[in-house]
């Protein structure tokens, strides 16, 4: 709900932006969250305000139009070259003004009304989407590309994403669905709403969410998962090297023991692709569709991970799911355990949107940029970095 009172605020409270001389003419569109704005007929500098908007434009072909992004825009490895503007909750203004982008990309369940005021207070238009689902994601896609000035590279990557999705369908059809549980957090336990792209993907890849809320990242008890007895257990990788998740640990603590899946080692793990709104997520799907049905992918090699995403999983074999994590000196351990027990109430009320600063409940691989704008303490030693 606060998403939705924040970004409807904003049809009232952003302005036309003036139009300089050199500018070209602009047009009237109705962006996702419902505002009528004035954008250039064919923006020719582009900020993104999120990792998934620049992993779209990427995928578009259009990275030429991309001036800046964030911290977090980590992929293509491209996108880490580009220049950076802080954080996508705090990022800096006058660092954005200084790139003199004609259109900035912001997501509704992301971005902060704050910044896109004073984009719009600026003269800087700036266009939201919200897809909550994968289809909603191959539509967004498209109207990027529409809005970038690229309709024909929209329509034909849509195509492609949309015949990929279409064979993995077909391959897992005749399978049961596996009951699976995405783990967002485990302690407190958080996983993803019925109504959530993540909760759809995992429909896409031939599994079914346990988890029937309506609350896009609920807290989840244990008891009610040992109850329910879920087939697989869902994680996404979030590239955190300081703070890997050991998931054989999961079998030393209580709870997490009695679940067959945990005694059975059934642990689907795919990218970081499947938590951003962004045309990856279909190559995660197949990644989770692989793991959760291999007997439909039998007689085919594996496609689901472009270059980059090979050498991540060589160095990380799913059968080794561990990444090490030397132990720190008792000094050390002492501190952390010190700075683990302040900071974590904090992080976990922010990952659940009641902070005023954030406009709704956040997803995985937003959890370090949320942490690193509030909390005080070092972030690569805190489990809310992970």
């Amino acid at each position: 709900m606060a998403a939705i009172f924040l970004f409807a605020a904003l049809s009232y409270a952003q302005a036309p932006a003036p139009v300089p001389s050199a500018t070209p003419a602009l047009r009237e569109v109705t962006d996702e969250a419902g505002r009528t704005i004035r954008i250039p007929q064919n923006p020719h500098r582009i900020v993104s305000l999120a990792p998934g908007l620049t992993e779209t434009i990427y995928a578009l072909g259009l990275q030429d139009l991309l001036v800046g992004d964030t911290d977090y825009c980590d992929f293509p490895p491209d996108a880490q070259r580009k220049p950076k503007v802080g954080g996508a909750i705090n990022p800096s203004l006058e660092a954005i003004a200084d790139l003199h982008p004609d259109l900035v990309l912001v997501t509704k369940s992301l971005n902060r009304l704050d910044t896109v005021n004073s984009l719009a207070n600026l003269g800087i238009p700036s266009y939201a989407i919200d897809p909550q689902s994968v289809a909603a994601i191959i539509s967004s896609t498209q109207r990027l590309a529409e809005i970038m000035g690229a309709p024909e590279a929209g329509e034909a990557l849509a195509k492609d994403l949309e015949r990929h999705l279409a064979g993995i369908q077909q391959r897992v059809a005749s399978f049961p669905r596996r009951s699976a549980l995405f783990i967002v957090w485990t302690q407190p336990l958080i996983s993803v709403g019925k109504q959530t792209f993540i909760a759809d993907a995992l429909q896409y890849a031939g599994a079914v969410s346990i988890v029937d809320s309506a609350e896009n990242w609920p807290k989840v008890s244990l008891e009610e998962v040992a109850r329910l007895q879920p087939e697989f257990l869902v994680f996404p990788d979030t590239h955190t090297e300081t703070t890997p998740l050991n998931i054989e640990a999961l079998s030393d603590l209580p709870g997490w023991r009695i679940l067959n899946a945990v005694r059975n080692h059934r642990y689907a793990k795919t990218s970081d692709a499947v938590d951003r709104p962004a045309p990856r997520i279909v190559s995660a799907i197949e990644d989770l569709a692989r793991q959760f049905h291999p007997e439909a992918f039998a007689n085919q090699p594996d496609t689901s991970h472009d270059e980059n995403d090979r050498k991540d999983r060589k160095q990380n074999d799913r059968d080794n799911v561990t990444s090490p994590n030397p132990v720190p000196p008792p000094a050390a351990r002492s501190q952390i355990a010190a700075r683990r027990d302040r900071c974590h109430p904090e992080s976990l009320r922010l990952l659940r949107g009641e902070g005023s600063a954030f406009p709704s409940p956040q997803p995985h691989n937003v959890l370090s940029s949320l942490v690193a704008s509030r909390c005080p303490y070092l972030l690569e030693e805190c489990p809310c970095a992970r």
